[in-house]
């Protein structure tokens, strides 16, 4: 196996991206694929024969064998115990915490608590706990560092739910990049809490140890680990979690048997009540190359990687000044590598220090084939702690159903709609770092650019 910079000029690792001067920085959005992991698909699909896997045929046969060893190989990745731990294949980490808030026996008297640090993926979970007369509590944020707040995190580890209830949080942010504490999920557990740790983030630069926390459930997408497959993520659940969780509907492969005329129907056991339908058997097998791919890497050889190229990005924003000695960016979470991964928050700043329109910068960069992201990147939470918007502003600037989003940024007094988003990965190299530095510098410095032309905001 090369060496991760060996890898970026490799034929079968990714050289693509230099043959076809791409600046790829968006790695929390997706990961990128080594060619090695495409070739391999092809492969696999064009020399055998696979079939839908709720058969005994041979061809049903092969696609099971092939999924079921992708199952064991993610429970051996990430040290989980088959006895303890289950495997549920679903199209993404979204899929996985919709099974368990569709699931979660919330009612009147449960909890579910939420960072305000989470993806929408996770705040979205408090839509079922409201419908079903549950309590939903969010736990704060620390600026500048972004980080949740202690004292009101131990508040609520140190309160048993009343009657029962759901911790969920990020791993890792994928709005700041800032890595929060594992150790929640022992005392939350102790205390009495269910867990569901939003991994999406977290796993493609380090490594998730099983055997040593063990939250009822974490959420997965394998496209943001190694870029392929995509339509394809997980949620490993504990099996005593598992079993408490009960669907509001069931469907094709989740039954052992149903009754149309009787209306009743028993549900499978463990991981095939939640796995809807077919599952991708031609994508799931995909999974057990990129995880040997990445395990011939090393976790901790990519962690060191990012992290150091991490470093090197804000040791470079924070010295990229105007003439007049303003700084050019603002970032935000932590200012080093301290509880960070590689994903880094920012906003430019013209020379008077006012913040430049994201979609300045998106317009701009992509025209320097830069790939980046710029928003909020499905974390209003963490935006809100960011640039400093309280609830009493928020109370007072609700978009109605014909505003839209620049109306309701009017309505906060906000400049932009959001941050530019850096992030690193696996096939990133110093080359990458230093473009997005000289993109700055060159593009800003001592320079107000030009709004026109910009698009309306649709989403956020």
């Amino acid at each position: 196996m090369y060496s991760i910079d060996a890898l970026r000029t490799a034929a079968d690792g990714y050289r693509y991206l230099d043959e076809g001067g791409h600046v790829y920085l968006d790695h929390t959005g997706a990961g990128l694929p080594a060619r090695a992991q495409l070739w391999a698909h092809a492969e696999r699909i064009t020399t055998g024969c696979y079939g839908n896997p709720h058969s005994v045929s041979p061809a049903s046969a092969a696609s099971g064998e092939l999924v079921e060893r992708a199952r064991r190989r993610v429970l051996a990745h990430f040290d989980a115990d088959p006895s303890e731990y289950a495997v549920v294949f679903t199209a993404n980490a979204t899929g996985a915490c919709r099974l368990v808030g569709e699931a979660y026996p919330f009612a009147p008297g449960t909890r579910l608590v939420l960072t305000l640090d989470n993806h929408n993926s996770v705040n979205g979970l408090r839509e079922y706990a409201r419908s079903r007369g549950a309590d939903t509590v969010y736990v704060p944020l620390r600026a500048p560092r972004l980080g949740v707040d202690a004292e009101a995190m131990d508040a609520v580890l140190a309160t048993p739910p009343p009657g029962g209830g759901l911790l969920a949080y990020p791993a890792q942010s994928n709005f700041s990049g800032v890595r929060h504490s594992l150790e929640w999920v022992t005392r939350a557990k102790a205390a009495g809490w269910d867990v569901l740790l939003d991994a999406a983030a977290y796993v493609p630069t380090n490594h998730l140890d099983l055997s040593a926390v063990h939250p009822d459930f974490v959420a997965v997408s394998w496209y943001k680990v190694f870029g392929y497959p995509t339509g394809v993520g997980c949620l490993l659940a504990r099996r005593d979690a598992l079993a408490r969780l009960r669907r509001p509907w069931f469907s094709g492969g989740t039954i052992h048997v149903a009754s149309a005329q009787g209306q009743w129907h028993h549900m499978a056991d463990g991981e095939a009540a939640f796995e809807d339908g077919t599952v991708n058997y031609l994508s799931i097998p995909d999974i057990e190359f990129g995880l040997d791919w990445v395990r011939a890497i090393g976790t901790d050889a990519i962690h060191r990687h990012v992290t150091a190229l991490t470093a090197e990005l804000l040791t470079g924003l924070a010295a990229l000044r105007h003439t007049g000695g303003g700084p050019l960016a603002r970032f935000y979470g932590p200012p080093d590598t301290e509880d960070r991964g590689g994903t880094v928050a920012l906003n430019l700043l013209d020379p008077a220090g006012t913040v430049i329109d994201e979609r300045i910068v998106a317009r701009d960069s992509a025209a320097r084939r830069i790939s980046l992201r710029t928003g909020c990147f499905c974390n209003p939470g963490t935006g809100e702690a960011a640039f400093a918007i309280d609830r009493h502003t928020l109370g007072g600037a609700v978009r109605t159903a014909t505003g839209t989003i620049d109306d309701y940024l009017g309505r906060l007094g906000l400049p932009s709609g959001g941050a530019v988003r850096v992030s690193l990965g696996l096939s990133s190299s110093r080359t990458d770092v230093e473009a997005f530095l000289d993109f700055v510098a060159t593009g800003y410095r001592d320079h107000t650019p030009d709004p026109g032309g910009l698009s309306p905001r649709l989403v956020c």
